[in-house]
């Protein structure tokens, strides 16, 4: 085992980069987005899609007359990437009238604001905008800094910011957002003329200035003398009291300890979620974190911040598990961890419903946080960007449960309040923005031979409507061009390429280990990776014939058996689609060698179809015929073997094929990947053991 460098040591003070040139050239709202974008960038300092900006002007409206504006940041944006078309506009005076009313509902309030907008289409505008709209400054800046947020939860932190600030700021204890909080907010203000910023206690830190700069400068200068408050306070004592657990050690060490218990995870995660994508995080402050002394108690303590709540939860599962102890310990410890989780989450809704919470129903009772002593931290999410999003705010609780612990204590929102939070209608309608989700979403897909012809048309379809897809091929490089296309299709982390010989043992057993760490487990294999050679069987060599069940039988024999290993972990079904060839059923002369090998391979299906079904491991076959375009198999020798074999040119070999089935039609790889993806989804939850033909009908392959 290695030892442990523990880089868990403060928070630091941000870096300004502001600059002065090209602000000055932007218009009001194209500099309130540069001043967003630049806040965003530090995530010490904003959290992702988290805080909120505005900027307030006087605009001719669309009668031409003068009209007050606050532009403020729109719902469900990120202050990192927003544009200026994502500030929506409310009539200031519409707003300011708000302030004398004694209370307003969440509903009343949202409605109001909308009714209040400048452009009928344009997007709704943040939960804050009252907060904005209440504070007199021209420019308005609501973060979550690390810093602040540690200072204002632990028992010192007001005793520490009075220490810091003096007279500078005003503190809010805990309110959800909305019309009490800006209200109050405006409220304290009046009575504290001198007050430079407002301290939310557990959520944030709110700024202005008439000018954006200014706005921008003071954040950042309350967040440093916040960080150098908390250094001063805390002594050194970083580090939530020191290594506990030695990392259980490097490289490949941890790749084969995660490769066996990921997919135990990820099976006991989907016991109530139709789809799962896992992240792992081994940085050094995920793994000081995990391995410390203090984190058992302080990570359960609650989540830092209101924002962190949706995608995090309020608390992670901590394994019970040491690294001396193996992989199946940890596989058996992750399983029943998630088993005790789901039964708290699940008495944590029922405790906590109310009038306005009870109309949501339960979101998946896992956790999305799990720590494992001596590994790092792993996150959940419905897809790798949700999971990826988990992983990187939990890197702000990281940041802040250190720091709050070195102060004193961590301080967090209540059960009933992060409940509030976590079922609050406002952030309930930011998750039903989301687009639809697909019928493989939160599944992976494994398919071989995906650089080019029917592979790849799989992949692609796959990926259509959901699914995370690993192209594996020989041909890496057309691998890579397919995931490339994917990602930027369907966004970050949706494809891997990943360089497989499905004649070699060792490389499977890497592809399938590959996609376990990648995205936690497999659901779905396609295994379609192939080459034929066409010869009289005088002509066929021992080396073609050995090479066409190397790579059509062996080669679907083991990444059928490895994607099962991983299936039978999970232990929650999966579907491996097998693509043979109209030649499994139907004899063709100068084919012995592939037709049989294909044979081998339609035969195999069925035999693990049989194995599969009592674990519901689904096992089908689709049959093709004559798919050229696009095919690697067609652009080799091949193409003019079987020409030759039916007397026809090259160049009319695809009339040919067209001109024998009874539908009259060609053949395309998305016809295949049509039939493929039937039974990789639910559609076809109650087949196995079946053969689907797409070869435009030929009399000779009908299955009997």
């Amino acid at each position: 085992m290695t030892e442990l460098a523990n880089p868990l040591h403060g928070i630091s003070a941000p870096a300004n980069r502001w600059d002065v040139a090209r602000a000055a050239s932007l218009s009001t709202v194209e500099a309130l987005a540069y001043r967003s974008n630049l806040l965003g960038a530090d995530r010490a300092v904003a959290n992702q899609g988290g805080g909120n900006t505005s900027v307030k002007e006087t605009i001719l409206d669309h009668t031409g007359r003068q009209t007050r504006v606050l532009w403020v940041k729109g719902s469900g944006t990120d202050l990192a990437t927003i544009i200026p078309s994502g500030f929506p506009g409310i009539r200031l005076d519409d707003v300011l009238p708000l302030a004398e009313r004694e209370q307003m509902d969440d509903a009343p309030m949202v409605a109001y604001l909308l009714q209040s907008a400048i452009k009928p289409d344009q997007s709704r505008p943040s939960i804050e905008t009252l907060l904005h709209a209440f504070i007199p400054a021209t420019h308005v800046d609501h973060t979550h800094p690390d810093a602040v947020i540690a200072l204002t939860s632990t028992p010192r932190g007001r005793a520490l910011a009075e220490q810091a600030f003096g007279d500078e700021i005003v503190w809010l204890d805990y309110q959800r957002p909305g019309f009490d909080m800006s209200k109050r907010v405006a409220q304290l203000l009046r009575a504290s003329p001198d007050a430079r910023a407002v301290l939310l206690a557990k959520h944030g830190l709110v700024t202005w200035g008439e000018t954006g700069e200014e706005s921008y400068e003071t954040t950042l200068e309350f967040v440093a003398r916040a960080a150098r408050a908390i250094d001063e306070a805390a002594g050194g004592r970083f580090g939530l009291g020191g290594r506990r657990t030695a990392a259980f050690g490097e490289g490949d060490d941890v790749r084969l300890l995660l490769a066996d218990a990921l997919p135990a995870l990820r099976g006991a995660l989907l016991q109530d979620s139709d789809g799962v994508v896992l992240e792992v995080d081994g940085s050094p402050e995920a793994l000081a974190f995990a391995s410390a002394t203090r984190t058992p108690e302080v990570s359960q303590v609650g989540a830092p911040c209101p924002d962190h709540l949706i995608n995090t939860k309020h608390k992670p599962l901590v394994a019970a598990w040491e690294p001396a102890q193996g992989s199946a310990a940890l596989a058996e410890a992750l399983r029943s961890g998630v088993g005790a989780y789901a039964d708290w989450y699940r008495g944590y809704y029922e405790r906590n419903l109310d009038d306005e919470t009870r109309q949501f129903p339960i979101d998946p009772a896992g956790p999305r946080v799990v720590l494992i002593p001596g590994v790092g931290i792993v996150t959940a999410g419905p897809d790798a960007g949700r999971a990826r999003f988990a992983r990187d705010l939990y890197h702000r609780a990281i940041a802040v449960e250190d720091a709050a612990d070195a102060l004193g204590g961590f301080l967090s929102l209540s059960e009933a309040e992060a409940f509030a939070i976590e079922y609050w209608p406002l952030e309930r309608y930011k998750l039903a923005q989301a687009p639809q989700r697909g019928e493989l979403a939160g599944r992976v897909a494994l398919v071989t031979g995906g650089a080019s012809g029917i592979g790849r048309a799989a992949a692609r379809m796959l990926a259509s409507r959901g699914a995370h897809v690993v192209v594996a091929d020989l041909n890496l490089e057309g691998a890579e061009e397919v995931a490339d296309d994917l990602q930027t299709t369907y966004g970050l982390r949706r494809s891997i390429a990943v360089p497989v010989d499905v004649t070699s043992e060792d490389a499977v057993v890497e592809m399938t280990r590959r996609a376990v760490l990648e995205f936690g487990g497999i659901d779905i294999l396609v295994a379609s990776a192939g080459l034929a050679t066409s010869a009289p069987i005088t002509e066929t060599t021992l080396e073609q014939w050995e090479q066409n069940f190397a790579v059509l039988a062996r080669g679907y024999f083991l990444a059928a058996r490895e994607t099962f290993r991983v299936l039978l972990e999970q232990a929650r079904g999966g579907s491996i689609v097998f693509v043979a060839s109209k030649n499994a059923l139907v004899a063709g002369a100068n084919a012995a060698a592939y037709s049989s090998a294909k044979a081998a391979s339609l035969h195999l299906a069925r035999c693990l179809a049989e194995e599969g079904g009592p674990h519901g491991i689904r096992v089908n076959t689709v049959n093709p015929d004559a798919v050229i375009q696009g095919s690697s198999i067609w652009s080799s020798d091949w193409k003019a073997e079987r020409a030759s074999t039916y007397g026809v040119g090259t160049e009319e070999l695809q009339a040919f094929y067209k001109g024998r089935t009874k539908l009259g039609v060609a053949v395309f790889p998305e016809d295949v990947a049509e039939a493929i993806a039937f039974f990789a989804g639910p559609r076809s939850a109650k087949s196995t053991g079946n053969v689907l033909n797409v070869d435009g009908g030929v009399t000779a392959a009908y299955p009997r």
